[in-house]
């Protein structure tokens, strides 16, 4: 019975986890950290460092202390190379003057071709001799034109890609209305859908520049407590329903979920506020 309960208990070896100590590395360009394996090696926050990445090697700066992580054996988590060094500081100095002129071309020639597409950056990778330019698009572009000038005039390979507008937001970071880091830039690592529906059931007002984020969609942390005010506002009676109070029946002109009390009008015109365990139907 013993022996039986230990094989249950014995994942296969590709399966099996661990605990390891990982950094989050803030890679240019880019406000969101992924997190790195950084071997025997100890950093400072802020310093600057070579990665690897999926576009080979790049730059970037520590962004948080060793964090134990479980994963899996198969997981391959990228690692921290090294500490920048002068020769990678001048290829970093060259790097971004390459971008900053091929974002300038790339935007001269949308204009000149009339191209209903917003670049929004632009990254370049010295060793695959690549450039990346990020935009934002109402709908499918047509870009073949543009993509065959930056060829013959920057002599690299050229991909476009589209960004959704909240993609964006992650990527470029900022604050909030909270006066926080961008929730998306930070710890959110999928976009779930969010809907006037869950302002509505947290009793906000529906004014856009009071419930969009910066992307100007709504913002993500409308989902963060909606599942809360639905469970509270089930013992809630309905706006304009007619109650029984302590003081007699009224009609209820306000709801307070979290606090759980009721503001009702009676009928003598007097407006009270009762706690949810005073009223009854």
């Amino acid at each position: 019975m013993i022996d039986s309960m230990k094989e249950d208990l014995t994942l296969p070896k590709k399966h099996s986890k661990k605990t390891k100590f990982l950094i989050g590395v803030r890679i240019e360009n880019f406000s969101k950290s992924i997190l790195h394996d950084p071997g025997k090696q100890n950093f400072r926050v802020g310093t600057q460092v070579i990665v690897e990445s999926n576009n080979g090697v790049q730059m970037g700066i520590i962004a948080s202390n060793k964090i134990p992580n479980i994963i899996t054996a198969q997981e391959k988590v990228p690692k921290i190379l090294r500490v920048l060094n002068a020769n990678d500081l001048q290829a970093q100095k060259r790097q971004k003057q390459t971008e900053q002129s091929a974002k300038e071309l790339c935007q001269q020639l949308i204009n000149k071709f009339n191209i209903k597409m917003n670049l929004s950056w632009v990254n370049h990778y010295p060793k695959e001799k690549k450039i990346v330019f990020f935009f934002t698009a109402e709908g499918r572009v047509d870009f073949r034109q543009l993509i065959k000038e930056l060829v013959l005039k920057l002599k690299q390979r050229i991909e476009m890609r589209q960004m959704g507008i909240r993609d964006t937001a992650s990527e470029i970071g900022g604050y909030g209305v909270c006066g926080e880091t961008l929730c998306c830039s930070t710890f959110l690592k999928e976009f779930t859908p969010v809907t006037i529906r869950m302002a509505k059931d947290q009793g906000l007002a529906l004014n856009p520049s009071k419930i969009s984020g910066a992307c100007g969609r709504l913002m993500c942390c409308l989902q963060y407590e909606h599942q809360t005010y639905k469970e509270l506002s089930q013992t809630m009676p309905k706006s304009e329903s007619i109650i029984q109070t302590p003081e007699g029946k009224g009609k209820v002109i306000q709801n307070n979920i979290i606090q759980q009390t009721v503001v009702v009008r009676l009928e003598d015109e007097s407006i009270i506020t009762f706690s949810i365990e005073e009223l009854s139907p």
